[in-house]
């Protein structure tokens, strides 16, 4: 009989173990397809009073050119990912020529109407960055002029789904009085025009509740399900301990530090480049793996490290608040509504976890060497593989 239960221990075992890797595959998975994002397109359009309109496409040439765009996930999903990589490593000049016989293409499918009628445009510039860091988009910047009426009412503007999702706003300048105003942000996700943007009232701002709700919004989608750095740090810092009170001690320091490093990016008074944050995030990330499988107690070097990190991860978020943008007359609700986007999807991480395993199974003597480890090893191996690939040395 004591054989029999002996016997059923170990199938307990080798179940639990294969649960976790189970579960940790489909990760494994995703994390060695990771590649550039797909951003959406950043357009905004100045209606002058003085009857001209300019327009800025903040866009990626290189996704322009291999039809890249809101289908996929990120650039290795589509057939062309190869085509891409080619065409963000070449030199600004390079890329432009290759963009010259796309430009009546580009042209001919977007479009601005002016009370219901066409704007003929035209390319006036076309900006683009060196290569640079290869491990991130490179935004270009395309500047499109045409005539506008002083006595136009509205604007609608259409970017096709083809060329990728947009965000798209409308600035009323007034050069003469020093006077502009913004409208909101439409994203438009869909293949259709925007809806209208009225130019014989002046813009008004959006209601404080709406704000934070948007920036809320662009918090946690950057955490769930669009962070995966972020998720295996988190992870990270469960799989050490299940039990609430050291979980909360590297929570609370990591929420600190990244708060810290956004409010102060954010605000122009610290930053570091991409080609340094990015391969550090995939560090830190190993390293707190490393660290479980080390470490059995919480002790002030690990928290010290883990603050150390939030730092790193901080300036990580602040890149995707400047993509999107701040509420020029909203900076504090903006940036303090975000974070509590980000906290929000930490926890939500967190609760998953308790869920899974650290409700059932946290306590038992076996969790360590059959989830924590395992799980540890398998995060610090990923996170290696995103280091190596973010120094570009693959």
């Amino acid at each position: 009989m004591g054989m029999i239960w002996t016997v059923v221990d170990k199938f307990k075992q080798i179940s639990r173990v294969s649960t976790a890797i189970f579960l940790l595959t489909p990760v494994f998975l995703i994390a060695s397809a990771r590649a550039d994002v797909v951003k959406p397109a950043l357009i905004e359009i100045s209606a002058d009073v003085t009857g001209v309109v300019r327009i800025e496409v903040r866009a990626s040439i290189e996704a322009l050119l291999t039809g890249i765009n809101g289908r996929y996930k990120n650039t290795k999903q589509s057939p062309n990912g190869a085509q891409y990589d080619a065409l963000r490593v070449l030199s600004g000049v390079q890329l432009r020529e290759k963009f010259k016989p796309f430009e009546s293409s580009f042209l001919g499918e977007i479009f601005l109407k002016a009370d219901g009628v066409r704007v003929p445009l035209q390319i006036s510039s076309v900006t683009i960055p060196a290569p640079g860091y290869t491990k991130v988009p490179r935004p270009s910047i395309i500047i499109l002029e045409g005539p506008l009426s002083r006595a136009t009412q509205k604007l609608q503007f259409y970017y096709p789904a083809r060329f990728g999702q947009s965000a798209v706003r409308v600035r009323q300048v007034d050069e003469k009085a020093a006077k502009w105003y913004w409208s909101q942000w439409q994203w438009i996700r869909t293949d259709e025009p925007s809806q209208m943007f009225s130019l014989s009232e002046l813009f008004t701002k959006r209601p404080v509740l709406e704000v934070i709700w948007s920036y809320i919004k662009l918090g946690y989608v950057h955490i769930l399900p669009k962070g995966l750095d972020h998720i295996l740090f988190i992870l990270g810092l469960f799989l050490f301990s299940p039990n609430l009170r050291p979980l909360l001690w590297q929570v609370t320091m990591f929420t600190l530090a990244h708060t810290l490093t956004l409010g102060l990016s954010m605000a122009g008074l610290f930053s570091l480049p991409s080609r340094i944050v990015e391969p550090l995030i995939a560090a830190s990330i190993a390293y707190v793996g490393f660290e479980n499988i080390r470490s059995k107690s919480l002790g002030n070097a690990r928290l010290a490290l883990v603050f150390a990190f939030g730092l790193l991860h901080g300036l990580g978020f602040a890149s995707v608040l400047a993509d999107f943008g701040m509420e020029r007359d909203a900076f504090v609700t903006s940036l303090i509504s975000f974070n509590m986007g980000v906290e929000f999807g930490q926890l939500t991480i967190l609760a998953i976890c308790f869920a899974l395993t650290g409700f059932w199974f946290g306590q038992k003597s076996w969790y360590r060497n059959f989830v924590t480890i395992p799980a540890s090893l398998l995060i610090t191996l990923i996170a290696l593989y995103w280091m190596v690939e973010r120094l570009e040395l693959i």
